[in-house]
């Protein structure tokens, strides 16, 4: 059986859509998460036990759900309460929750690792609690849990192939779509894996090159 390139060449146009909703869907998926992860963390940690113990609650029941099972309850079981979402906006949701809570406790992790030192060095110059957070045990803890983060990015690229589950026109739907229609599975199931390759090599060199700047930042400190 030879590889037929022309399936994929007349149809270049809806796969780079493909890939560019892919993309725009995961980056705002993954950015929705670090800033609710990291608040959640903060909270945690930070906050009274009457914040404590429900969002560890929280933390525990989405840990405990599939990914698409949280897109079903969003997407289809939403209009119960009243929350009618489309699909894209579904899909960026399910995904910024369901990476709250590992970004959250990476972010945790990340908070207790700082030496408690440091805290009291910085509390014994007159920082405020969230002044302390903010300009010594962030920092600190960011470049701790750098290669963690990169990592969780790295899972959730992945977890974007089960957007089109809800209809959303990402590379999976469209090169899947192409496949049921051409029945070049192999072709469309290769281009899929490329387009996942090059995304999960952009997170990659990216989380390298901030580890090489913040390499440099350690040496110079």
């Amino acid at each position: 059986m030879m590889f037929d390139v022309s399936i994929i060449t007349d149809r270049v146009e809806p796969i780079l859509h493909g890939l560019l909703v892919t993309f725009q869907t995961w980056f705002a998926g993954v950015l929705i998460g670090l800033v609710l992860g990291l608040g959640i963390a903060v909270l945690q940690l930070f906050g009274g036990r009457w914040l404590r113990i429900p969002l560890r609650m929280f933390i525990e029941v989405i840990r405990a759900t599939p990914f698409l099972v949280l897109l079903f309850l969003l997407y289809y079981g939403g209009p119960e309460f009243g929350l009618s979402l489309e699909p894209i906006t579904a899909g960026i949701l399910g995904m910024g929750v369901y990476g709250s809570v590992y970004f959250a406790e990476i972010f945790r992790g990340g908070f207790q690792s700082v030496p408690k030192g440091h805290v009291e060095a910085a509390e014994c110059l007159g920082m405020g609690r969230w002044q302390c957070i903010w300009r010594v045990q962030l920092p600190q803890m960011l470049v701790i849990i750098l290669p963690a983060l990169v990592n969780m990015i790295t899972i959730l690229c992945k977890e974007t192939a089960v957007l089109s589950i809800i209809t959303i026109p990402e590379l999976t739907m469209v090169l899947t779509g192409i496949g049921s229609e051409t029945f070049a599975f192999v072709e469309t199931l290769l281009v899929l894996c490329i387009g996942y390759l090059i995304l999960i090599e952009l997170s990659s060199r990216l989380g390298l090159w901030l580890e090489r700047r913040v390499g440099r930042f350690l040496v110079r400190s």
